[in-house]
């Protein structure tokens, strides 16, 4: 399989790093307008095609799959583009989309695209979630609550700072937090059914000014959901919060018990001084006998090396190769995506609002 790539900033040139640890896939062909960001992916994959358009790097024959990894709101519509040229097997990084207004369209693509389609979300793939995820039904007897804890730092410097604003990223709940999300829905088994939350912006990029405007990302929330099952759910979200030992913290618990795991931060920002960066752990607590047991889930160096999501970038990219390749299924579908985003945005209005958001009776909620 042949990469092609679209948008080689931080996430993408952690995409290049891990394909290249793949067996039987490299990169053909890459589409990077920004100047530094593509002489730094050239100097990356010295073998591959700079392009300048999508058109262009669909034209390369050898591309056989394509990776998307720029800003929010382009995907939906580089989706669209690549639809109407030359539909080849994708990988997506979330979110699908940004606008609310844009569920009719990507109802359409999932109607029409006749290859595969992965929407990225790595929180999926790092090792103790991806450990906690298949121990928690027996752990806990059914899942009936679950508790998503996220302190970590602030949103990094992007490639023209995008990243700062609401109106490209689709807000900080759907940008970061749609990750959570589909975490949650993926342990539900099933789909929400109402959103409430309280967040905004209290310490971040307040004494920022691009092109005279102040940064409106928000900085904290939290989130509560239901779901058609019973099961409820609970997002708290600091983004001033890098001194913790452990950046996100998950705990699923039910009538035996129940099952957590401490997941640690970007290696690169642990501080020397402090010795080794902490391992991630699983921690099994049940009921009866009472007694929780520690496992140490150590992920392998090199994948630790190649970015910053405790390998399971990795991960996520075999999995879609066997995709592409015919040879396994989709695990992360577009109405998964769409769930994802939406969740997030539901989110956002709730706390702007200081309602709670029913999903009953939207439009294009896929079932």
């Amino acid at each position: 399989m042949r990469y092609g790539i679209i948008g080689c900033g931080m996430m993408g040139q952690e995409h290049l790093r891990n394909i290249a640890l793949q067996d039987g896939a490299d990169v053909a062909a890459i589409l990077e307008p920004d100047p530094d960001m593509a002489a730094t992916a050239a100097a990356m994959v010295p073998g591959a095609r700079m392009v300048g358009s999508i058109a262009e790097l669909l034209a390369v024959e050898d591309v056989t799959c394509l990776l998307i990894a720029s800003p929010n709101y382009l995907h939906l519509a580089q989706l669209e583009e690549i639809a109407a040229i030359r539909p080849l097997p994708i990988l997506v990084e979330k979110p699908l989309f940004t606008d609310p207004a844009d569920g009719a369209r990507l109802a359409a693509l999932r109607a029409a695209y006749p290859a595969p389609i992965w929407v990225a979300m790595e929180y999926r793939y790092m090792p103790p979630v991806a450990h906690l995820l298949a121990e928690a039904p027996a752990a806990t007897g059914g899942v009936r609550m679950l508790t998503i804890r996220e302190h970590r730092f602030p949103f990094l410097e992007k490639v023209g700072d995008w990243n700062r604003f609401n109106r490209n990223t689709g807000g900080t709940l759907v940008e970061k937090c749609c990750h959570f999300f589909d975490l949650m829905r993926l342990v539900a088994g099933c789909n929400p059914v109402r959103v409430m939350a309280s967040g905004g912006q209290a310490v971040n990029h307040l004494a920022e000014h691009y092109d005279g405007r102040t940064p409106d990302i928000w900085d904290h929330a939290y989130v509560i959901v239901d779901f058609e099952s019973g099961m409820r759910a609970m997002l708290e979200l600091c983004m001033f919060a890098e001194g913790s030992r452990y950046q996100e913290e998950i705990s699923a618990v039910g009538p035996l018990g129940k099952i957590e795991c401490l997941v640690p931060g970007p290696g690169r920002f642990w501080p020397a001084d402090l010795g080794e960066p902490p391992v991630p752990q699983v921690i099994v607590s049940p009921r009866t006998p009472k007694g929780p047991r520690v496992l140490q889930v150590p992920v392998d160096p090199a994948l630790l090396a190649a970015g910053d999501h405790n390998g399971s970038t990795f991960y996520q990219h075999r999995g879609f190769l066997q995709a592409a390749r015919g040879e396994g299924t989709i695990d992360v579908t577009l109405t998964d995506g769409w769930w994802a985003v939406a969740m997030g945005m539901a989110a956002q209005e709730s706390a702007r609002t200081g309602e709670a958001v029913e999903f009953h009776g939207l439009p294009y909620v896929p079932r």
